[in-house]
């Protein structure tokens, strides 16, 4: 195999997920379910500053077609939705937990804090 098709077959996975995480709000969302459980939508959205409704409205539907995030309606009243992390969405554990570790260590890097 030449060196060509070898990096693009290694670069292909990785454009796959970019894709599937790329935009401002997809991977704090997910952070957001994954710290903070079963939440419903403002919650969510009032965990998440600057989000707009809009915008975590369709990341949530981008997100649960694509398996990550579960839509659960309640049979209460009013009727309750809530939102979560699927088993699968549950994989990017390791994912969410490089993201923190580095951010906090870039964080003392460049603000010293």
């Amino acid at each position: 195999m030449d060196k060509k098709t070898e990096i693009a077959q290694k670069l292909l996975p990785v454009m796959d997920t970019m894709e599937l995480l790329s935009g401002r709000w997809k991977i704090i969302i997910m952070t957001t379910l994954y710290i903070g459980g079963t939440m419903r939508f403002n919650e969510i959205k009032n965990s998440i500053p600057r989000i707009t409704g809009r915008m975590l409205s369709m990341d949530l539907k981008f997100l649960e077609s694509h398996k990550i995030v579960s839509r659960t309606v309640r049979d209460t009243s009013p009727i309750t939705v809530e939102y979560a992390l699927t088993d699968y969405g549950k994989t990017l554990d390791a994912v969410f937990q490089a993201l923190t570790d580095w951010g906090i260590n870039h964080r003392k890097k460049i603000i010293g804090k």
